[in-house]
């Protein structure tokens, strides 16, 4: 990981391959590579989210997040390199408790929508679950750790309470409370 890119255009990825952290090559359709694009598409979207007006708390979170998807992506780019430690596991769940713990209990569906930065993170949230999806299709045919895994698994989770939390922190002028979903069914179950 030491090599820094000084040249963007190497050409090299012309005949359908591309080169892993450890020098290896690999086709652009491996489940490695599709693993790695998925975290990156995560951290980008969170990029955008954090180019919306957010509370210093969540704002100061998400660097973190991104700091550790960055780790994620170069664990995944050298086959049996460790980045992404257990200590980035345990600060979702943390995040997770302390922001769960200030949302009323749902007692309904809720739609990925509100204010804008809620609905970004709930975009976040479902690449955070396809990265996850990605990461277990390689697992099974490569060794991944632990970790990388249940960070995803955790961050997906985080994504939709902080969702919850945008829709309330009304920086917008629009938030205020969940999207909730109508079932018709259930509606006619209540009449």
């Amino acid at each position: 990981m030491s090599n820094r890119l000084t040249q963007i255009a190497t050409r090299t990825g012309d005949d359908g391959s591309t080169g892993l952290g450890d020098g290896t090559r690999v086709p652009k359709d491996h489940l490695r590579v599709a693993a790695m694009g998925d975290v990156d598409e995560l951290n980008s979207g969170l990029g955008v989210l954090l180019a919306e007006p957010l509370p210093g708390d969540v704002r100061e979170l998400l660097v973190v997040i991104q700091h550790e998807l960055f780790n994620l992506g170069g664990e995944l780019s050298i086959p049996g390199f460790e980045l992404l430690k257990a200590d980035a596991v345990l600060r979702l769940d943390q995040a997770l408790a302390h922001y769960n713990g200030q949302l009323p209990r749902l007692k309904e569906f809720i739609l990925p929508a509100g204010t804008r930065s809620a609905a970004l993170a709930h975009v976040s949230r479902t690449v955070a679950r396809r990265a996850e999806r990605a990461l277990v299709a390689l697992a099974a045919t490569s060794p991944v750790k632990e970790a990388p895994r249940q960070y995803l698994n955790r961050l997906s989770d985080l994504m939709f309470v902080l969702a919850r939390v945008l829709n309330r922190a009304n920086l917008d002028g629009l938030g205020g409370d969940d999207v909730y979903w109508h079932s018709e069914r259930l509606a006619r179950s209540a009449e």
